[in-house]
């Protein structure tokens, strides 16, 4: 990265960077494209492509429409209830 581009970059994501800043940015960057050039150096021919390091399974259950519970069990923790509804202290006067 070099500064022209550095500066499209603050201006492109509205960034005041002091000369400081700038060098920091700047040789935080170099030293990146030094590591990636010692990576390219690697052959690397004979690997297969691979999107994730890991095997993803999505493990989806179906979508069914059921009642796991009903409404007396639900209702037993309750401490009162009224025709199959909670009673409830009164918030609003």
């Amino acid at each position: 990265m070099d500064k022209d581009t550095l500066r499209k970059l603050e201006l492109l994501n509205q960034l005041s960077l002091n000369e400081t800043q700038k060098e920091h940015v700047l040789a935080f960057f170099q030293s990146r494209e030094q590591e990636l050039a010692v990576l390219n150096t690697f052959n690397t021919d004979d690997v297969a492509r691979m999107v994730h390091v890991m095997p993803i399974m999505t493990v989806v259950r179906d979508d069914v429409a059921a009642q796991p519970f009903s409404r007396d069990d639900l209702q037993k923790g309750a401490p009162e209830t009224n025709q199959g509804y909670w009673c409830v202290p009164r918030v609003v006067e």
